[in-house]
């Protein structure tokens, strides 16, 4: 089935159950603990509500590997989320609020977690919307992720589906 450029792309958070497992300390994906830090309110954006930690709240900082398994691809790097519960990022059909840099990189995946070749490319904030319904047009790409154009960082996956990811 093709897929057209009025795919709504969907901004999809971790799933609740893997951050509420990380929050009771539960091991990263390099086998440790994630480390506890308080939050200076600058630059500390918590990838299970999409929103920003707020000054003074404890935060997790963690190995994250957003990929089912291991394979070449599956690149694990440095996340925050929030060190008590917080709800999941509901409003997957707006732009996260925690997405306010200058420009991201967005990279379409395939349907076996591996990136599709060409896909990458670093994408100005207004502009992501419109990367994503091209990427998610292409029936070769089941899924996107949104990454930090200045440290490669996870922030966030983008689907054609809002319950894909739960």
């Amino acid at each position: 089935m093709h897929q057209t450029l009025t795919t709504t792309p969907h901004f999809l958070a971790m799933p609740t159950a893997e951050v509420r497992a990380y929050q009771a300390g539960g091991p990263d994906s390099y086998g440790l603990a994630p480390e506890r830090r308080i939050s200076d309110g600058d630059g500390v954006p918590c990838r299970h509500c999409l929103a920003h930690v707020a000054a003074g709240l404890p935060y997790l900082v963690l190995a994250h590997r957003p990929f089912p398994n291991l394979q070449p691809y599956a690149e694990t790097g440095p996340i925050f989320l929030h060190a008590e519960p917080c709800p999941r990022y509901a409003a997957t059909e707006i732009l996260p609020p925690m997405l306010d840099s200058p420009d991201y990189i967005l990279r379409g995946y395939g349907p076996d977690d591996r990136l599709v070749y060409g896909t990458g490319a670093v994408t100005p904030r207004g502009e992501i919307e419109d990367r994503a319904r091209l990427l998610l047009a292409r029936e070769d790409i089941a899924y996107v992720h949104v990454r930090s154009a200045r440290n490669n960082c996870f922030q966030c996956r983008i689907d054609r589906n809002p319950a894909a990811n739960a």
